[in-house]
């Protein structure tokens, strides 16, 4: 086997950047290690600025040829991509399990299925891509969507290739050439995805990966002069970073970034469907942006709401994310897993009582955890933990309620458990939230806008909108006279 190989859960994985259509290794690597047992899974290249510049370049070279490419051709191309994710989706599953520790079964279910229908999505929406032509004073309107030019997207560990392919899919659909730098935490499925892309015929440097740390490639990639777009999904102090970064040459951002998401459960909910919900934020191990760490419960319902809760959430099984019976797997690094229990304890010593957990388990494991008598000024119910941890807080009233859920610097998602229809349209129009559920949870299309209020980002992904962001807009307005004729 080469050098530059490693074998994951059986699964050949090239540990070298993808550019220009090539395999590239660096002088210097960094080990990717599992968060299920700590095993190092492999050496990964580590780019500096220079392999940076050079995928930049690729990008900037092949960005012509993939701008001019029909419209259906492109979008072939991607249902062709889609097709080798489908036909690889077992050995995708298992490598990117074993990478981020998520649950295996969610990745062959739900996870990588998504990702085929990413790159199907946005192929299909390419062709009905068009806006009417209008008419003003007897001169025709004529709106396109332009490709913009190489693109830069920076991709997070706890969904890394669902959230990168949520990106690449219709940044290349547009017409727009790739530099895709996963998260170092979690980067093998994204070097499958270039093996897979490869094969289903996209032409040399449409997309490129470069591995390594941001703090020593991200400036070189978001300040670069030649780049068109940045799409990051992340912390929100990183997004200030590469907004100053892209603020030099006025390179638009897409920013999808953090969240403290309340679930707001009223007396007059289904309990059972409210407490199933609450203890479905539990799931990748608190580890999600949208998750609504925040329970506020009608003070009236609070003390049922509590018991019913802690008997659901006792029987949730923690181990293994291999496992078919596992509910709840590792946290992704040792530095995250610090990061929680620090919350954890801090909110202890503050007077918060850990009704769950609030210990860390074996290895990279945190028990989930639910916090109660938390201030609503304090860190834990504030600041994003992104880790299996929730916090219980009830109010009285409606106003009291809205005014809880909306007192935060973020505005991610919401979700509201509610039995009266009339309460929940009057509350949802209230909350500040780019998504809200309503006795439901992480129900999601691409048809719909998808992004963050506040603090939790700046732009809309999905269906037109992508679109939008990935291009630039023209309006071309003809004359009626001024023609010669030909005849």
């Amino acid at each position: 086997m080469s050098a530059h190989l490693t074998t994951v859960a059986g699964v050949a994985v090239d540990t070298r950047h993808w550019i220009g259509g090539e395999r590239v290794a660096s002088t210097d690597t960094f080990t990717d290690v599992s968060p299920i047992d700590g095993a190092p899974l492999g050496e990964i290249s580590r780019a500096t600025a220079s392999e940076a510049a050079a995928a930049v370049a690729a990008a900037k070279a092949a960005f012509p040829g993939w701008a001019a490419t029909p419209r259906a051709e492109r979008a072939r191309l991607l249902h062709a991509v889609a097709a080798g994710v489908e036909r690889r989706a077992e050995e995708l599953a298992l490598v990117e399990t074993t990478d981020n520790g998520a649950l295996l079964r969610s990745h062959r279910r739900g996870v990588m299925p998504r990702v085929a229908h990413n790159f199907r999505f946005f192929a299909d929406r390419l062709l009905g891509l068009e806006h009417e032509d209008f008419t003003t004073r007897d001169h025709t309107n004529h709106v396109t969507w332009d490709p913009a030019g190489p693109c830069v997207l920076i991709t997070p560990w706890n969904a890394p290739l669902m959230l990168a392919t949520w990106k690449v899919a219709p940044a290349l659909a547009a017409g727009n050439t790739v530099v895709l730098k996963p998260a170092e935490w979690t980067p093998l499925t994204a070097s499958l995805l270039a093996d897979i892309a490869a094969e289903a015929g996209l032409p040399p440097g449409v997309l490129n990966v470069v591995q390594g740390y941001g703090a020593e490639i991200g400036d070189a990639l978001t300040g670069h002069p030649d780049v068109r777009r940045i799409s990051f999904t992340g912390s929100v102090p990183t997004a200030r970073h590469i907004a100053a970064r892209a603020a030099a040459n006025l390179t638009p951002l897409s920013l999808e970034l953090g969240g403290k998401s309340p679930l707001l459960v009223f007396a007059d909910a289904d309990l059972d469907l409210a407490v199933d919900l609450a203890v479905e934020q539990y799931d990748n191990a608190g580890q999600v942006c949208l998750a609504a760490t925040r329970l506020l419960v009608e003070e009236a319902v609070a003390e049922e709401f509590l018991h019913r809760f802690v008997a659901k959430a006792s029987g949730l099984r923690q181990g293994d994310p291999r496992e078919e019976g596992t509910d709840i797997g590792p946290t992704i690094h040792p530095r995250q897993l610090e990061k929680i229990d620090g919350f954890v304890q801090r909110a202890r010593a503050a007077g918060a009582r850990a009704v769950i957990g609030g210990h860390r388990g074996p290895g990279q494991y945190y028990a989930p955890t639910l916090l109660t008598g938390v201030r609503q000024d304090s860190e834990v119910v504030q600041e994003e933990v992104f880790g299996p941890v929730l916090t219980l807080q009830t109010f009285r009233t409606e106003d009291e309620a809205v005014a809880l859920a909306n007192d935060t610097r973020f505005g991610l998602a919401a979700t509201l458990a509610t039995g009266d229809r009339e309460r929940a349209d009057r509350v949802t129009a209230r909350l500040v939230a780019g998504t809200v559920w309503v006795n439901c949870f992480f129900v999601r299309d691409l048809r719909a806008p998808f992004g963050g209020s506040r603090r939790s980002g700046v732009g809309r992904e999905g269906d037109v909108w992508s679109f939008d962001f990935f291009c630039d807009l023209k309006n071309t307005v003809t004359a009626p006279k001024g023609w010669q004729d030909h005849g």
